[in-house]
């Protein structure tokens, strides 16, 4: 027999979650449902984590009313939720009279889209802010108000909140099927198909990123077709001290190759932009070479052999549009579109549930605050950047605390289990690495890895040969060993 809500948001990526958190305040009964076995397993994982500040999109697109508004919120956000934010500012650099054009045409943007204290600044101003900036760039634009997070800490952080406030979480539930059936006062009620159950809801909100084409043609609204806009990402290891965000003057399609540093003290350089085919994750040679050369324009003594990790995703782009499409279908009543949320999506995302809040009660639906709503989430505890005094405390109340598994990042076993045990929590090895980070450091799981599937096998009571990588199956064990000891 199907549950039935009164609304169900279809993805839980970093929008639907920050949706979902957003209107668990109210006295409504929601359902966060994803297709994969996780948090953000989609274009929210693949992404560099920058919160732009908002003086790239053209005034007047939905992307320009969101993005600044959305980086305005982080700072509420970070304090509410516990994630990690960093407000450092930022540049755009430019290397010729062309360039400064250019600058003066996205200050004149930013000032337009309500972006805060933007300047076009010398020399001497872009090695004051930033000593490893390229000595060839003669101007930039100043923006104090960019920043960046961890981008699947953030979503994590905000299905938690909702959860804690009463959201229902389904993972494993690709939408099969959507059956939409007419009612007395005229809204449709939708029946979503999902080989883990059905779910009857009264409104349905479509956050499915790169498949947000198909939940709105299964559901009978608008047809769009989604472009897989792939980009490349390079990590390098943690450096002394955090890069500002440096970034080229753009193209149209993209802010081009950015350099940044991150919550964690790791250099991400990001991305490329190319079109292929749906579902392409491959690393190619020459987008990392294009990346590594970009970087170095900006940052020459980059030193670009410390690269850890590359990796790649798509971004959810709507063919013939490269703007968000934010609102209430206008062929199937009841039906509320968060599609084509690309660049800048991250930064857009706490402004997108406030935007998608307003967009359900100017269709009228009903939003009665409930009084016991908490918009306080904790933070896990961070055994690396815990002061010795609570290294000390966790320790005494728990001896797993001092059983370091990650050494790379000082992950230690405690820290893991707890990963595992939040709601909702880890179900896989790089669901806990997303979590705490164990396997992110410089081996990449060389040393951990073994570890963590031990400590998953045991927590979620299975076989370690059911243990997962990642996504349904990605098995890291095939069977016994020698000896028959597995």
């Amino acid at each position: 027999m199907a549950e039935t809500f009164d609304i169900a948001i279809v993805g839980a990526g970093i929008t639907g979650c920050a949706i979902a958190r957003q209107l668990a305040r109210y006295d409504l009964s929601i359902c966060a449902i994803e297709a994969a076995n996780d948090i953000a397993m989609g274009a929210s994982k693949a992404n560099g984590g920058l919160v732009h500040a908002g003086y790239d999109p053209a005034p007047g697109t939905v992307k320009a009313q969101v993005n600044a508004r959305g980086c305005e919120l982080y700072g509420t956000w970070a304090q509410e939720l516990g994630f990690l934010f960093r407000r450092t500012g930022s540049m755009v650099l430019g290397f010729n009279d062309e360039d400064r054009a250019h600058l003066e045409k996205l200050r004149q943007n930013g000032l337009a889209n309500g972006v805060p204290a933007l300047s076009i600044i010398g020399p001497d101003r872009i090695h004051e802010l930033e000593p490893r900036a390229s000595a060839k760039a003669t101007c930039a634009l100043w923006c104090p108000s960019t920043g960046y997070v961890d981008p699947f800490e953030v979503a994590i952080a905000a299905l938690e909140n909702a959860v804690a406030n009463g959201v229902t979480f389904m993972r494993s539930a690709p939408v099969e099927a959507i059956e939409v059936a007419g009612s007395d006062d005229g809204a449709a009620r939708f029946t979503l198909v999902t080989p883990a159950g059905d779910v009857r809801c009264r409104y349905l909100i479509n956050a499915a990123g790169n498949g947000a084409a198909d939940i709105s043609h299964m559901a009978g609204a608008e047809e769009f077709q989604m472009v897989w806009r792939q980009g490349n990402i390079v990590v390098l290891d943690k450096e002394p001290r955090a890069l500002m965000p440096l970034y080229p003057v753009p193209t149209p399609v993209s802010k081009g190759v950015i350099v940044t540093g991150t919550v964690h003290g790791n250099t991400v350089i990001t991305a490329t932009a190319a079109v292929r085919e749906p579902g392409d994750t491959q690393t190619y040679a020459t987008d990392v070479d294009a990346l590594l050369t970009g970087a170095r324009k900006l940052v020459p003594d980059l030193g670009t052999r410390r690269v850890v990790r590359a990796f790649a995703g798509g971004r959810p782009v709507i063919k013939g549009t490269n703007d968000f499409f934010i609102g209430q279908s206008a062929v199937v009543p009841g039906l509320f579109q968060a599609a084509g949320i690309q660049s800048p999506g991250v930064a857009s995302a706490p402004a997108i549930a406030e935007r998608m809040e307003q967009v359900l009660r100017d269709a009228g639906v009903v939003l009665r605050k409930r009084d016991d709503w908490d918009p306080i989430r904790r933070a896990p505890d961070d055994f690396d950047r815990a002061p010795l005094v609570r290294k000390e405390e966790l320790i005494e109340s728990d001896p797993a605390w001092g059983q370091i598994v990650c050494r790379c990042e000082t992950v230690p076993e405690a820290e893991i289990v707890a990963a595992i045990r939040r709601r909702p929590g880890a179900v896989s090895v790089e669901g806990v690495k997303r979590r705490c980070r164990a396997g992110m450091g410089r081996c990449q799981s060389g040393f951990c890895q073994s570890r963590v599937v031990t400590i998953l096998a045991r927590e979620l009571g299975c076989d370690p040969s059911k243990v997962l990588l990642e996504d349904a199956g990605s098995w890291l064990v095939e069977g016994p060993l020698k000896g028959g000891v597995r």
